[in-house]
């Protein structure tokens, strides 16, 4: 006869020093060794489930262990419910918060959102779920957001002509360069607060001691904005760079690519009669501006050269090379640097280099460029260009006035 208080009492001393997992094996043993019913009478004598004690008997039978470890002591699946169980609503409540601000690609395996955890928490407590900022985290988590930041990656409404005018300059490039003619890619990087002003990045310091910078970025008298011109050499990978201390204008962007050509460029290329630059559509070498054409024809007068320019459509400024093949290392290499004065900013450009050779020559132009250049009508008419059959607008060649026929 099964003696039902011998098996309680026993469960009751052995109670405080069971673990979940040795409580369910505890009443196992005991009714392997009633035998038949005795899962039965088990269960009525401790109040552990029949389900749980055929599952403990299983385990007797099988009794391997995780090397290094104790084994699973909680069924899985036991224990208290995860709030998503006991709430089915939550996550798609979740999700309807989420969804009006999620940015990025739908398609992506990441989606992110710019509301945060605790006030996503609150709205949801508002909508009568119980849930914490903590909860909300790990279930975007789960649910495949992350936080992230801002990619440019838009470029707005492109021109139906713009792949044809890619083929059109890698035409031209690879043209020049069969001939062994000079082409370069031209822009103005951002231009920068010249003083104590923090710079983007981290440098190498002794620990505790970061470089101290002022908290406001307000231009110092005296000081200003540099404005770094880029002349970058697609043949050679050599980049030339001087650094204005005016405004950015056409004449500064012409001056800065006659000082390329004095300074390197007829060198390398003495026999050279011709020259290709590839610029952007806007900015001081736009295509729309009278003053960078009639400064180049003056350039093209001084050095002989017949100047073939092609610009590259509206709103892809980033595929132009100085962008990428220049102007990021120059940033990658005084990144966390303070530009404190223009002597530090021409070092860390002179000092920009690759592991696949890239050099660059730095200059300080400390001209004055004037804004509010006005062209007139008889100015422009004096300048020799021809507009070429494909969009002459963006792509037109500058001859000497000394000559046609370059």
């Amino acid at each position: 006869m099964v003696d039902h208080d011998a098996i309680k009492r026993r469960f009751e001393l052995l109670g405080p020093v069971l673990d979940e997992r040795a409580r369910r094996l505890v009443a196992a043993a005991e009714a392997l060794v009633l035998g038949w019913g005795g899962a039965t009478a088990v269960s009525r004598a401790t109040g552990v489930s029949r389900q749980v004690i055929r599952e403990g008997i299983k385990e007797l039978s099988q009794p391997q262990r995780p090397a290094g470890g104790r084994g699973r002591i909680r069924k899985a699946g036991g224990g208290r419910k995860k709030t998503v169980t006991k709430d089915p609503a939550l996550l798609g409540d979740l999700e309807r918060l989420v969804e009006p601000v999620t940015r990025g690609d739908p398609d992506s395996p990441l989606r992110w959102t710019c509301k945060s955890v605790r006030k996503l928490s609150e709205e949801l407590n508002g909508m009568g779920h119980r849930t914490s900022h903590r909860l909300v985290a790990q279930l975007l988590d789960d649910l495949g957001y992350s936080l992230q930041a801002n990619s440019k990656r838009l470029e707005g409404a492109s021109h139906p002509d713009r792949d044809a005018q890619f083929r059109h300059i890698n035409e031209r490039v690879q043209g020049f360069q069969a001939t062994g003619d000079p082409v370069i890619s031209v822009d103005t990087k951002k231009k920068e607060l010249v003083g104590d002003f923090k710079n983007g990045g981290r440098e190498w310091r002794p620990q505790g001691e970061p470089a101290v910078v002022r908290v406001h970025d307000f231009a110092i008298p005296g000081l200003g904005r540099a404005s770094p011109y880029g002349v970058y050499d697609l043949a050679r990978n050599v980049g030339w760079v001087s650094v204005g201390v005016d405004h950015d204008t056409a004449a500064f962007a012409v001056e800065s690519i006659r000082r390329w050509w004095n300074g390197m460029g007829r060198t390398e290329y003495s026999g050279a009669r011709r020259l290709l630059i590839t610029a952007d559509g806007g900015g001081s070498n736009g295509y729309r501006l009278r003053l960078w054409k009639l400064e180049l024809q003056k350039l093209a007068d001084v050095t002989a050269l017949s100047i073939r320019v092609c610009h590259f459509p509206p709103g892809t400024s980033k595929w132009n090379k100085v962008e990428h093949r220049l102007f990021s290392f120059i940033s990658s290499n005084w990144r966390g640097e303070p530009l404190r004065d223009y002597e530090t900013i021409v070092h860390l450009i002179a000092g920009t280099t690759t592991s696949k050779g890239l050099t660059v020559t730095c200059r300080l132009d400390h001209r004055k460029y004037p804004v509010g250049r006005k062209v007139t009508d008889e100015e422009i008419a004096t300048v020799n260009l021809t507009p070429q059959p494909f969009h002459g607008e963006w792509n037109y060649i500058i001859r000497p006035r000394q000559t046609s026929k370059l």
